[in-house]
């Protein structure tokens, strides 16, 4: 019985490590993402935090709603491309540890 719990708690401190490790490596990992046909620029890590926002001087001049309807394009673009990169990366991290799951 204790072998059996022993080696699953022995697993999940495995997992863990593996976790810990793909945050490090996706903070690591840089995506770009741009909206108003390159204007807008956004730089996220893999961890979905936000590191650099960039906007054109052409538009800084201009309307403020639109604007900021365009950062939230740009935004959201960049969250999904981290979004994407973190679950391929807990996918691989997750197959690795339990394979037949995945």
């Amino acid at each position: 019985m204790f072998g059996k719990l022993g080696d699953m708690m022995g697993k999940l401190q495995e997992m863990k490590q593996q976790a810990d490790a793909v945050k490090a490596k996706l903070n690591q990992v840089t995506l770009k993402a741009e909206a108003a046909g390159g204007d807008i620029q956004v730089e996220i890590n893999g961890n979905r935090e936000i590191k650099h926002v960039r906007i054109a001087p052409s538009l800084q001049h201009g309307d403020a709603e639109e604007l900021q309807d365009q950062l939230v394009v740009a935004l959201n673009r960049a969250i999904k491309l981290a979004d994407e990169a973190h679950d391929k990366e807990m996918k691989s991290v997750a197959a690795g540890l339990l394979p037949g799951m995945m």
